[in-house]
């Protein structure tokens, strides 16, 4: 089933059109749009995603908000454009926006040794000896450590130097951020992410913060593929902490509401905002594939700033900004299935599908057409 939304200017309320219907205002949208919606819930079926909603923002205007199947499969719920999804890995922007907030007001210094501001050193020490995977290659001595390198993902080997993606660090920079700002990091967010932002369909979540029941009660419950081939629900996941790489739970117009936000200045200087999607620098000149809480990469001579989001047979996302062409993709899926097994030290959004649909959708004519994906340079 699908229910489709076309929205030509700014943010309007969501309704749904019943399935097979056209866009319910008249050239709201390019000739391109069916053809891309039916690619997307192509998609979707071939990867087992029971709901998903997707969101186009382009000049800081909403121009295509949809839902395609079912947010609830045992309720027959539609997914909608204001479904509230777990956002998993993409609020790592979000909590970006928080960290050179608190820089621009002098609350905050992104390049003092974390060790100043919190117990860094001793949790350094511990989770180095861990067997697990993120644990590999950090050094902890001299604990030279700063808020930079975890947000960039530069903290393992020599800090700085390389990119690793690394979503233990980064919610962990959640802790140096609250002791500058005496504030619990959830109402850093509600402060400077989503009261800004017009979020109102948006919360964090915590083991000591539980979602506001009526978010609760319309989260699309995550799914998987079940032994027997059937899409079936799947157990929630377990509530972490108050850090910085997860915990939100937001809608898709909600994220859009966050992408016009960051563009109109609401959020961040434009200063600040450049400098969060510019892709951090080793000590050579090297760029790196990431810039603080962003993913970046080359396309076809524009620059592609994104991040991915996946809890494990639970929940999936992916956020696509082109900013040289004001232009952003945003879906969120109730199962894994828009994830892909990206490498942990590269920046490779061409291997998502829903990417390249979006792409080859909305930037065909884009100039330099023609040429192939390129790592940054």
């Amino acid at each position: 089933m699908k229910a489709l939304v076309l929205l030509a200017l700014g943010l309007m309320p969501c309704t749904g059109a019943a399935a097979g219907q056209g866009p319910l205002e008249d050239g709201a949208a390019s000739p391109e749009i069916p053809a891309f919606v039916d690619r997307l819930d192509s998609l979707r079926k071939s990867a087992n995603i029971p709901g998903l909603s997707v969101a186009v923002v382009q000049d800081q205007a909403v121009v295509l908000a949809l839902g395609l199947g079912y947010a609830d499969v045992e309720r027959r719920t539609p997914a909608t454009a204001d479904t509230p999804y777990d956002i998993a890995s993409v609020t790592k922007p979000l909590s970006a926006v928080v960290a050179l907030r608190l820089a621009e007001e002098g609350v905050l210094d992104l390049d003092r040794p974390m060790a100043d501001y919190s117990a860094w050193a001793e949790f350094c020490t511990d989770f180095s000896r861990q067997p697990s995977l993120f644990a590999r290659g950090l050094e902890c001595q001299p604990p030279i450590h700063t808020l930079r390198h975890l947000l960039s993902h530069t903290a393992t080997a020599t800090p700085g130097e390389r990119f690793s993606y690394n979503p233990v660090l980064y919610s962990w920079a959640s802790r140096p951020i609250m002791a500058a700002a005496g504030v619990p990091f959830s109402a850093l967010v509600e402060r400077h992410v989503f009261a800004p932002a017009g979020m109102t369909r948006s919360a964090r979540k915590h083991r000591d913060l539980p979602l506001p029941e009526d978010l609760a009660m319309q989260l699309a419950p995550p799914h998987r593929l079940g032994a027997s081939g059937e899409i079936e629900r799947a157990p929630v996941p377990s509530p972490q902490g108050d850090g910085a790489a997860g915990g939100v739970v937001a809608s898709v117009l909600d994220l859009a509401r966050f992408d016009i936000a960051l563009d109109q200045g609401l959020l961040l200087s434009a200063e600040s905002r450049e400098a969060m999607m510019a892709p951090s620098r080793s000590s050579n000149g090297e760029a790196l594939p990431y810039g603080l809480g962003w993913s970046v990469q080359e396309y076809r001579g524009h620059t592609l700033v994104w991040h991915s989001g996946w809890w494990e047979d639970a929940y999936s996302a992916l956020y696509l900004k082109i900013p040289a062409l004001e232009l952003s993709f945003i879906v969120l899926a109730n199962s894994e299935g828009v994830w892909w097994d990206n490498p942990l030290d590269q920046a490779e959004v061409q291997r998502s599908e829903f990417a390249q649909a979006f792409l080859e959708a909305f930037v065909e004519d884009a100039p330099h057409s023609g040429a192939e994906l390129e790592p940054a340079r």
